[in-house]
Formats: C-alpha cells, structure tokens, sequence
C-alpha cells in the first residue's frame, strides 16, 4: 500500500491520466477504434529526442557545454546572464526538462563554490521560467509543441513566427529582472568541466538529434527515426533507453484514450467545444494552471478551433503554479533535496515571478492577435 502510496505521489499526473481513461472507458467501452487515439508518430518523436537527449546528457555535453561559457565570466552580473540563458536557448532544443536537470545541479555547485547561496532561488527561479518559455519558440522544445504542431499542419517558418514574440519578450524580461540582482559587479571564478564521456558517441546523438529535425519537419518518416535511434543506442549505450522518463510516455497514452473517449461522446464534445472554441487562450492557461500544460493541449486540442490560439495558451500557460508545467517541478525538487530550508521561500519568489510574467505575456496576445 506505500509502495502505490508514493508512486501515485510521484507519477500524480501520470495516475490522474489512466483513472481519467479508465472511467472513461465506463461510457465508450475499449474498441478497435482506441488504435486510432493515439498519435503513435508523436509518441515516436517523443521517445527518440529524449533517448537522444539522455544519451548527451550521460556524455556530460551540456555540463561541459555550459562550463566552457561560464569560465568566460568574470562578475556575478555575467554568470547569472549566463546559467539563466543557457537554459533559455537550450531548452529550444534539448527540451526544458532536459535543460534544467543538465543545468539546475550545475548552477547550485556553480554559486555555492563562489559563496553566492543568496543567489540560488532568483536564478533558479530566473532559469525556470527560461526553460519553459525558451522551449515554446520550437516544435521540438516541449512535449506538447510535437504534437500541436504535427496536429496544426504548420510549417516550421509559422510556427517559429508564431511563437517568436512571446520568447523574445520574455528574452526582455529575463534580462532586466537580472540587471536588478545585487552584487552583480563582484569578481567570480570558474573552473572548465571537461567533457567526461565520448566524443564520437557525442556526434553520433548529433547525427539522430539533425535525423529528428527532418522527422519534425516531415521529411523523414517517425518510425524510421525510431528504428535508427532504437538500434543505434542498443548498440552504443542501453541505459539511454532505460532511463528516459516513460511514465511521460504513458501519461499522453492515457490522455490520448480519455480525450478520444470524450470526442466519442456527441453530448460531451459539443459541450466541450462550445467552451473551448474561441476561448482557446484563457482555456489554454487556465486548465494547464490545474492539470499541466502538456495534459492541457492533449485534452483541448480536439474542440479547439483556433490551435494557433491554444499552442499559444498552453506555452504561456506554463507561467503561474508549480504544476502549470511539470518541468517546473525539476528545478523544485532539485533545490529543495539539496537545500530544503530553501523551498518556501523559493516557492513564494517562483509564484510572484510567474504571475508577473503570465500577466505580461497573456497582454502582449491580446496586443498583436
């Protein structure tokens, strides 16, 4: 009974979406159509990048990646610049989880051994909020960016021209909320992290990540990049399979089986579409405050009518709670194992900073839509 007590703790979205498709299963019972639910070429998309980004990850890239920038700093004005926009452009292409479990740890030894603790919550929190909106410029920079987009139709040009704004506001604001930090004159040292794993094994990841771009963009069919990433890294490192986080996986299989469910349901989907077609910015945010934001574009996507306004809405609704993005909850369990008499305060600073930020960019829509 603990053992299901402390996974449901753990996996709570991943549990809300299966209890969601099982009762839903109540009222359109399993058929041959549940195949048709689910997005098996998001999915594949999905498994390869974060086997490839794994596999980089084991290689210590972004760590060494990250300490070759920051020895160039020489104040602590540069350094925060630094670790909070690392995550930042990152993240638009390894993933904002991926970015602040490479770059979180990295930032606490970084400013722990130059004696600024006083530091850690407004840059991690700085670099939270970096993460998930620097994420959102790219279809493959969260989750739910590869199945929006591959849903929507759109080109890579639209897509990037959509989203461009919104990451370059907060850009902006990233940069002058860090020209207010204290102490950003004093003098700060670093030492290089050498690259701990292979350089050949490095390019290979590089050759399936550019393999997982022409997939993105349609050129290259899902299941072959699947195949190539799933036979490569059989070979080369097996515990890049093993680790990646699955339970994400399993989590759009239950959402995919409850939202297709609902649209069996005439009754339900008409109701649902009259709530979310035309609203899909304000539904967007407000659901992924409550449920998260990938769980939030699984659900709405099939009543909205506008998935521009909704690809919109879930990314900028990645601003506000702790759960509004689940990347968020990283870099908080991060700080809080490693500092816990840190996490009030943290959570308080995250709060404030994400409200501040979701008002700006939910006005900055109304402005340019």
């Amino acid at each position: 009974m603990k053992y299901v007590i402390d996974f449901i703790k753990k996996e709570t979205i991943l549990t809300s979406a299966w209890v969601l498709a099982l009762i839903s299963m109540f009222f359109v019972h399993p058929n041959a159509s549940y195949i048709d639910y689910i997005d098996l070429r998001t999915l594949g998309i999905l498994w390869s990048l974060m086997v490839i980004m794994e596999g980089l990850n084991r290689e210590g890239l972004f760590e060494a990646l990250g300490s070759r920038m920051i020895e160039k700093t020489g104040n602590v004005l540069q350094l925060s610049l630094a670790l909070v926009f690392l995550c930042f452009f990152s993240a638009m292409f390894i993933t904002n989880d991926v970015a602040l479990l490479t770059f979180v740890p990295f930032s606490i030894f970084i400013l722990e051994a130059c004696g600024r603790d006083e530091l850690l919550i407004p840059v991690i929190a700085f670099q939270t909020i970096a993460a998930n909106m620097g994420s959102m410029l790219t279809p493959v920079g969260n989750p739910q960016n590869i199945y929006l987009y591959s849903l929507s139709g759109m080109g890579i040009a639209d897509f990037l021209l959509l989203m461009l704004p919104y990451t370059a506001m907060t850009g902006l604001l990233l940069l002058i909320c860090i020209l207010f930090l204290p102490g950003k004159k004093d003098h700060v040292e670093m030492k290089r992290h050498r690259l701990k794993g292979s350089k050949k094994r490095c390019a290979v990841y590089g050759i399936l990540f550019i393999l997982s771009l022409f997939t993105v963009s349609k050129i290259l069919p899902y299941y072959i990049l699947f195949a190539i990433v799933l036979l490569t890294c059989f070979v080369m490192d097996k515990f890049a399979i093993v680790q990646i986080d699955y339970a994400l996986l399993f989590t759009f299989v239950g959402f995919f089986i409850f939202t297709g469910n609902l649209g069996a349901l005439d009754s339900v989907r008409n109701a649902l579409y009259g709530i979310v077609s035309g609203h899909e910015l304000s539904t967007g945010i407000l659901a992924s405050q409550f449920i998260s934001n990938v769980p939030a574009a699984l659900l709405l996507s099939d009543f909205a009518s506008d998935l521009k306004g909704l690809l919109v809405g879930v990314n900028i609704g990645g601003l506000g709670t702790l759960i509004a993005s689940m990347a968020s909850l990283i870099s908080f369990k991060l700080l809080a194992h490693h500092r816990n008499e840190l996490k009030a305060k943290y959570f308080f600073v995250f709060t404030a900073l994400n409200i501040i930020y979701l008002a700006i960019l939910s006005g900055l829509y109304i402005v340019i839509s």
